[in-house]
């Protein structure tokens, strides 16, 4: 008997606010007259990314959204949301809520999506 796994909710771009910035540093007037530097928000969460590596804003911009899955502030809100919309409240069983996350997103579980453009 296989368990089928289901779709609790998903983070989207639309649950952020994208900031844009001159980088400066190295790569010349480029770099220093350009918006290339993309800050990222997560609302819920707190969480804040920066990326400024590339010359291309939407690379940036993609980099700083998958960043925010590692911010320990979403981590944190992350199994909040999960024991909250499984009826659990955390002082019932944290430890076991948290082991269940844990499991469930390692990397062998996790669709990382890939979009043409994020828009926000």
């Amino acid at each position: 008997m296989s368990k089928t796994k289901k779709l609790l909710f998903s983070v989207t771009a639309k649950d952020c606010i994208f900031e844009t910035f001159c980088t400066g540093g190295k790569g010349g007037q480029h770099r220093n007259a350009k918006k290339n530097g993309v800050r990222c928000r997560h609302l819920a969460s707190g969480a804040v990314t920066e990326h400024r590596d590339g010359r291309d804003q939407r690379k940036n911009k993609e980099a700083a959204f998958a960043k925010i899955a590692e911010t320990k502030e979403f981590k944190r809100w992350h199994k909040a949301e999960v024991s909250r919309r499984l009826g659990q409240t955390p002082e019932i069983d944290l430890a076991a809520v948290e082991a269940e996350v844990d499991r469930q997103m390692a990397e062998k579980n996790l669709k990382v999506e890939e979009y043409d453009e994020i828009s926000g």
